[in-house]
């Protein structure tokens, strides 16, 4: 938070130049469902730690932690500084009108256009947490139960339910055939024989998102569970194989349980196939080849990248978390969060005497002063803007 400074050049040596880290004022928070928790108060802290006052909006879909939100958070923080705004989406576009000094958003990209407009009504700064369709690549050269074991926690973790999971493999027809028994085994051992007894599984946040996820099971072919049960919101974790392109299942971020596989020829195939789409929130490649992985970082772009694992990347402050294009603008975490909440407003202190030495940058301008002014300022000073 200290002031930062920075280097000058002749025409500024005796002058003090620094960054100074300023809170925006007011922040709006609007938070999402699926982790209503941690995905308000990580930018919460952040927000607080800059120095702004915050108006949280926690989502209503999430209802029991909403209402344990506008219970506790009051009771916490100073009101006259923070406050929580319940309702639905009539209540936030409601908020929307106002004028605030940042917004930071977490959800779907539908939304996000939303708000973004709304933003650039008072052109207020934002920050969007998006989402959109995460691939995952799998080489021909890796160990198809590895593998198996990772996609499988991080896909069917809070039951797929989260914006930075796979939502789809890219791998040959002959990784396909032994990745999919890998799989089972993975969900068998995880979740049991019958998964919807296991304790470690979640459920889908309502009715609509399950009858959502349900018609998606419709999808290719159901290699691996299917099963669902409406009274339960239960949806088994299920892999489908044979999925084309054009269906729903491959048109929409999934968001739940389920994980198409799609066949490529190559890797240069796959690589095609990720461009030719939005920029992800998160891509992720396995291989034994280091060259692969490298080739999917360095011929992609997405928010995230993960080699041979999921989103334990998640786990480091000393990461940033955020999108790219579709999938989000901005970032956050750790000393990221402080930064996206901070004005750094650029600052230079003169003393006011001295004028003398002014002289130089005053016209009339002749080739001599025109020479040594350039010399002075350095050759990677901005002139105009």
């Amino acid at each position: 938070m200290k002031d930062e400074s920075v280097s000058t050049n002749l025409l500024t040596k005796l002058s003090s130049a620094f960054i100074r880290k300023e809170p925006f004022g007011l922040v709006l928070i609007i938070a999402p469902w699926n982790y209503p928790l941690n995905l308000m108060i990580l930018p919460l802290v952040g927000a607080i730690a800059a120095g702004n006052c915050v108006v949280l909006k926690p989502s209503e879909v999430s209802k029991n932690t909403e209402k344990v939100l506008a219970e506790l958070l009051p009771q916490y923080l100073d009101q006259s500084c923070f406050a929580v705004v319940l309702g639905g989406p009539e209540e936030t576009g409601q908020l929307l009108t106002h004028r605030f000094d940042y917004i930071f958003f977490t959800g779907s990209p539908r939304v996000g256009k939303i708000v973004m407009a709304a933003a650039a009504k008072h052109l207020t700064p934002i920050t969007l947490e998006l989402g959109g369709k995460n691939p995952c690549f799998v080489d021909d050269n890796c160990d198809p139960q590895t593998v198996a074991n990772r996609v499988a926690w991080f896909r069917y973790f809070n039951a797929g339910q989260t914006c930075v999971a796979p939502d789809y493999i890219l791998c040959s027809q002959e990784m396909q055939e032994q990745l999919v028994p890998a799989l089972q085994n993975a969900i068998t051992r995880f979740y049991g024989d019958n998964p919807q007894t296991s304790p470690d599984l979640g459920r889908i946040i309502n009715q609509k998102h399950f009858k959502r996820l349900q018609g998606l099971l419709g999808c290719g072919r159901v290699a691996i569970g299917g099963q669902s049960d409406e009274g339960e919101r239960y949806i088994a974790p299920t892999v489908l194989v044979d999925v084309q392109e054009s269906e729903p299942v491959m048109q929409e971020e999934i968001f739940g349980p389920i994980l198409p596989l799609v066949t490529v020829r190559s890797l240069d195939e796959a690589i095609d196939f990720i461009n030719q789409r939005e920029k992800p929130l998160a891509l992720y490649a396995f291989s034994n080849n280091d060259q692969v992985v490298n080739q999917m970082l360095e011929r992609t772009s997405s928010g995230g990248f993960g080699g041979n694992d999921g989103f334990l990347y998640l786990t480091l402050p000393t990461l940033p978390l955020g999108g790219v294009g579709n999938s989000g603008i901005g970032r956050y975490h750790g000393k990221f969060s402080f930064d996206t909440f901070s004005h750094q407003r650029a600052c230079l202190l003169r003393s006011p005497g001295m004028e003398k030495l002014n002289d130089l940058r005053y016209p009339p301008y002749g080739p001599w002063n025109q020479k040594l002014l350039s010399w002075a300022m350095g050759s990677q000073s901005c002139i105009l803007l």
